[in-house]
Parts: structure tokens; C-alpha cells; sequence
């Protein structure tokens, strides 16, 4: 019988006087480790993909329940769905969330995560788009986020922190307040968007009117002007909107046009009704719709293609922006029934269509010259208590001033952002509104924003935009929390570079030429402040943050800090962790040389564009050929 051997095998570099846990659950940690550097460094005990340990949560404050607010809402809720730490606020200063009527066909203004087959017009009314965002909003649950009639009044970012510090205010439905506190948040997002601050006109005895005033930005839903005498300040975007939008129904019209501007057909006017007017969809149309979603999916195809072509007549010298100012100088020449008088003082002489917004003004300069209505092509001399003065002092009595005078387009926001450098934005813009990509500014670190200076607000559509804007927002926030990063923010020299761009690019557009529009904040001679290339160059750009324009600070002071103690969190929460072996990236086959090729090539078919059609690959449509390289999409 062979005896026992009792000698313990060696352990190696182990120390037989402490416990060898296993990694069952976790990665086991020893207390003999060394942990820190001499410079200080320190490796804590996390897996990647684990946040901080030391600032596991993550708050984000969004400005803003509009289209921004709830775009970021859709997204941020499923991104972040299995991560509870990441937490959401959305601070609206209104009692409901946002909506507004809009001159961007229907088809075109929705989200493309949420088609809506059923929309009543081809260009919606205000009540249809903001009945259209509260079902979204009520079908996803995202009131539980949303804080309305809370006003954002202060934001300054706390170095030492690390955290944004927001003054918030609450009123109630008698606009009391009833709350003020402070509140830290790591992340800031405005969807606040540029008109969103409207203003009264300056004009004498306005306030003294003892008829109904108005503004077109806080319009009451549902008076009624029939019959009523109604004078319209204003000749922008809103006021061509109201005065076709009101003639039919007032018994006396009276307005104003003292700037020539360009009337133009409604945007993608081709697919509209006759003459480029507003149509009803019938039913029998929305069925088949609902019924096959892909007919549904090919007509907004087909708009969307028509608007992602207007960039090319606001370049200057181009043949289609010839065509522009031809057929736009026909069509108003011919609707103002050869009014002498109004062609020389609305139809511009000395700037392309472009300069200024088009205005899609179906009805409106056939109002101008309509029976019922007087246009004043001079100032007003004033408001009275029973209606306007004009020049010469005669008195017009009118029931209804609605001023359509538009909104503070400066870009500047509406209260103090403060930034690592102490300065405040709106000061920082007070001459000229400067940003990263109209995404982000210098030295204001964890500051995001939408539709900010050097968007491409003016060619289609904004919801398409803003869908990209979430996705770049929350790749951004997915790195902060994977990577442990404290702040960032875009380097002054990226942004120095990006505007000296935009700055000489621009000059080649009708945008500078000598009108006065909010493109150039609302100056003859501003700055222009609209992104230098067509609405797709932008696309392309924002399809995924560029790092290596950004300062960014880690919470370690060590940009591999979040490798932690070397696991990963698929390898401990029952992950296939050889998923690797799913997919495969493989060299693409050389392509034959011209000589060599027997089939005609059709310039618009790309194989690894096929393979991305994918749903549950690229959801979000953002993915991009790749020179080189196929992808190929597996079955789960």
C-alpha cells in the first residue's frame, strides 16, 4: 500500500499566507496588488464597461419638451435602458410640451424612428404636429422625465464638482412661482433652438390697443375672424402665413411690406396640390399607407430626395439659382396681377432667392392685391387705442392687431451660461455667434446643443437633424461613462479652424447678400451663422463625434484608467464571449479593371451599402460605405 504523500505542491510567486479567492461573480482582488504610480495614479477595482466607481451616476439636463427634447427622450431611453445610474430631466418652461405649424410638407416633418401615414394635409396645421408629438410622448411613457413649467434661469459649470449647477423655477397655472432651487447635473443638452424667444414690435401705443392683440407665436387657438377688421405687422415667414391663412375669412385686411423679399412655392411644391397648394390626403391613400408601410416609406422618399436638392440654387452664380430668380420674378410678377406699384417694392433686386428663408406664401400675394385689403409699402405711424396711424397721421380703426414680428434671432441664449472659463455665452456671442460644428463650444465642457449656430436649419426639414443630433449626443455620453471621462469640450483650435471654414465658404452663398435675415442674426451685414455645405456634407460630418477635437479630462487623470482591473463585464454577466466568431470583416475582392468588366456599372448600387439594410444592424440608417472593406450581417 503506497503511503501518502503529505508535501504541498509549490505555489509559484503566490503567497500561501493570504486567501486565493476565485472570480466567480467578479474579478477577485488581492490586497498585495500594487495599485498606484508614483505620480499618483490609481487603478480602481471595475471591469470595463463599469462606470466610475467613485461617480457611478450620471444626470442629464435637457432644455427644452419640443421636437429636440423628445427626439433625445426616444433614444436616451432605449440607449441607456439596462444602465439605471444614467438619469433623466427634461426642464420645459411651458405648460404642455412644444409644436408649431410648419411649411415643410408632413411627409417630411416627422421623425424617421415614427412615420406617421395619417396626417390630415400635406403641409400640417400647429394642433396635427403637436398632437402628433404628445401621442409620442404619452405612448413612450416620457412624462415621467419631462418637468413642465420649469424654467431653466441659470447654468454655470462647477470645476471643482465636475458638475453643471442649473437655477431651476417652477410656476404654476397662474404663472406664481412656487419653487427655486438648485440642481447638478453632469450633462447639459439645450433644445431650446433658435426661435423660441418672440418679441413685440417696437412700436408707439402698442399696449394701449383696447382691441384683441396678438402675437403669432402666442396665437389663442380658435378666435374667430369672421367679419372682423384685422391689421397684420409683419412680412417674415408668420406674417405671409397669417395673411394667406386669415383673408378669406376677415371682412377688412390691412398690412405691411416695407423689405422686398422672395415669395416662393412651397417647399417640394412639385408633389403638392395645384399652383403648389396645401391638399388633403384622402383616406383611401393613408390605408394603403398603413397597409404597406414601404409605399408609405418610398413617397417620403421621394420628397426627402426633392428637399436635399435646394442646396444647390443658394450657391451664387449657379445655373439653378438662375432658375430660381427667374421663375420665382415670374410667378410673383404674375400673382400680383402686374401690380407696378407692389412688384418694385416686394420682388428684390439686389439679392438671390435665398438670402433671406424662402417663404412659401400660397394665397399670400394674391391677398396683397385682394379687394379687402390695403398694403402699406411705408412705416406705420403708430397704434392707438382704436386701431394704427399711418404716416400722414390719418387714424384706421381696427379689431384685431396681430403682430407677426417674428423672434430674437440672435443665437444667444436666453439667460447666463457659464462656462469652465467663467465666461457667459451670451456674452462670448454678443458679436459673433461661434460654435464647434453648431454642436458644442469651447471651454464650455459637457455642453451639447441643438440646432445651434452653423446648423443646417434652412435646407428641409429640422426632425431628420435632430435624430442624427441624438445619436451623436449619445455616443458621446456612452464614451463618458465607458471611458470614465470627467469633462470635455471642443479645443478652441478646432473650433478657431471650423469658423475661419465656414467664415470664407459662406461667402460664395446668397446668404451674403444684402438682406436682412436671422441667418446673419438678423443684420444686413451680420455674420453668417448657417453650416457651410449642403444638408447631407452635415450628415456625413455628424455620423460620429471626432475625439481628437475635443479637450478631455478623466476621472483617474489617466485616459486608460477605465481598463481597471483588466475584465470585462461580458466575461461575468453570462455573455457569448466569443462573439467575435458571429461576424466577420474581410477584405473586399479587388475590382476588375475597366477593360476587364462585361456588365455595365450602375454608380448608384454599392454592395456593402446592400448589406447594411440590416434593421436590426443600423438602426438608425447612419452607417456608411467603408472603401476597402464589406460588411457582413449575421442572423442572431
Amino acid at each position: 500500500m503506497a503511503q501518502t504523500n503529505d508535501i504541498q505542491p509549490p505555489l509559484g510567486s503566490n503567497n500561501p499566507n493570504i486567501d486565493h479567492p476565485a472570480s466567480l461573480d467578479r474579478p477577485m482582488f488581492c490586497s498585495e496588488w500594487p495599485v498606484s504610480s508614483p505620480s499618483g495614479y490609481k487603478i480602481t477595482d471595475h471591469m470595463v464597461n463599469e462606470a466610475f466607481p467613485e461617480r457611478p451616476s450620471f444626470k442629464i439636463a435637457m432644455l427644452g419638451a419640443g421636437a429636440a427634447g423628445i427626439d433625445f427622450l426616444h433614444h436616451a431611453i432605449l440607449a441607456f435602458k439596462d444602465d439605471p445610474d444614467v438619469d433623466l430631466v427634461v426642464c420645459e418652461k411651458n405648460h404642455d410640451i412644444g409644436g408649431c405649424a410648419c411649411d415643410v410638407p408632413s411627409a417630411s416633418y416627422q421623425f424617421p424612428w415614427r412615420p406617421n401615414p395619417g396626417w390630415t394635409m400635406y403641409y400640417s396645421t400647429s394642433r396635427e404636429i403637436w398632437e402628433y408629438l404628445r401621442k409620442i410622448v404619452d405612448d413612450e411613457g416620457m412624462m415621467r422625465y419631462i418637468r413642465l413649467r420649469t424654467a431653466i434661469v441659470h447654468a454655470a459649470w462647477q470645476e471643482p464638482k465636475s458638475k453643471w449647477v442649473l437655477h431651476l423655477v417652477e410656476r404654476n397655472e397662474k404663472d406664481e412661482v412656487v419653487r427655486e432651487w438648485d440642481e447638478e447635473f453632469d450633462m447639459f443638452l439645450s433644445g431650446a433652438g433658435i426661435l423660441n424667444a418672440w418679441k413685440w414690435p417696437d412700436i408707439p401705443g402698442l399696449h394701449r390697443f383696447k382691441g384683441r392683440l396678438f402675437h403669432t407665436a402666442r396665437y389663442e387657438e380658435g378666435f374667430d375672424l369672421k367679419g372682423k377688421s384685422v391689421a397684420v405687422i409683419g412680412s417674415g415667414s408668420s406674417g405671409v402665413q397669417t395673411v394667406a391663412a386669415i383673408y378669406n375669412d376677415v371682412s377688412k385686411l390691412y398690412t405691411w411690406v416695407r423689405t422686398p423679399t422672395w415669395i416662393t412655392p412651397g417647399f417640394a411644391q412639385k408633389y403638392a396640390g395645384p399652383d403648389g397648394k396645401n391638399f388633403a390626403y384622402s383616406e383611401e391613400q393613408k390605408d394603403i399607407w398603413r397597409a404597406y408601410p414601404e409605399k408609405y416609406r418610398s413617397y417620403r422618399k421621394m420628397i426627402e430626395d426633392e428637399l436635399n436638392g435646394r442646396f444647390r440654387f443658394v450657391l451664387r452664380n449657379s445655373k439653378e439659382s438662375d432658375d430660381a430668380i427667374l421663375f420665382s420674378h415670374k410667378e410673383m410678377s404674375s400673382k400680383l396681377g402686374n401690380n407696378t406699384h407692389l412688384i418694385s417694392k416686394i420682388i428684390p433686386q439686389n439679392f438671390n432667392v435665398g438670402c433671406r428663408r424662402p417663404t412659401p406664401g400660397n394665397g399670400y400675394l394674391e391677398a396683397l392685391v385682394g379687394s379687402k385689403t390695403t398694403c402699406y409699402t411705408e412705416n406705420i405711424g403708430g397704434i392707438t387705442p382704436n386701431g394704427f396711424l399711418t404716416t400722414d397721421g390719418t387714424e384706421v380703426n381696427v379689431d384685431v392687431i396681430i403682430c407677426a414680428t417674428g423672434f430674437d434671432t440672435t443665437f444667444r441664449p436666453r439667460f447666463p451660461i457659464i462656462g469652465l472659463d467663467g465666461k457667459n455665452i451670451a456674452d462670448r456671442w454678443k458679436n459673433r455667434a461661434e460654435s464647434y460644428i453648431s454642436v458644442s463650444v469651447s471651454n464650455v465642457p459637457n455642453y451639447f446643443m441643438y440646432g445651434g449656430p452653423y446648423s443646417p436649419v434652412a435646407q428641409g426639414s429640422i426632425l431628420p437633424i435632430l435624430t442624427l443630433l441624438s445619436n451623436h449626443f449619445i455616443q458621446v455620453i456612452k464614451k463618458m461613462r465607458k471611458e470614465h471621462i470627467r469633462r470635455l469640450s471642443p479645443k478652441e483650435s478646432a473650433m478657431r479652424d471650423f469658423v475661419e471654414h465656414a467664415s470664407v465658404y459662406l461667402q460664395r452663398t446668397a446668404w451674403a447678400d444684402p438682406c436682412s435675415s436671422w441667418f446673419k442674426q438678423g443684420k444686413i451685414d451680420g455674420n453668417i451663422v448657417m453650416w457651410p455645405g449642403s444638408r447631407l456634407a452635415f450628415f456625413d460630418l455628424i455620423k460620429e463625434p471626432k475625439y481628437e477635437d475635443y479637450e478631455i479630462e478623466y476621472w483617474s487623470g489617466n485616459r486608460w484608467g477605465y481598463l481597471g482591473n483588466g475584465f470585462s463585464t461580458v466575461e461575468f454577466d453570462r455573455s457569448d464571449i466569443s462573439s467575435y466568431l458571429n461576424c466577420e470583416l474581410f477584405p473586399q475582392e479587388p475590382a476588375a479593371s475597366k477593360q476587364e468588366e462585361k456588365v455595365e456599372s450602375n454608380p448608384l448600387h454599392s454592395p456593402a451599402k446592400d448589406s447594411l439594410k440590416s434593421k436590426e444592424f443600423d438602426s438608425l440608417g447612419l452607417l456608411q460605405d467603408t472603401p476597402g472593406f464589406q460588411v457582413a450581417v449575421c442572423p442572431n
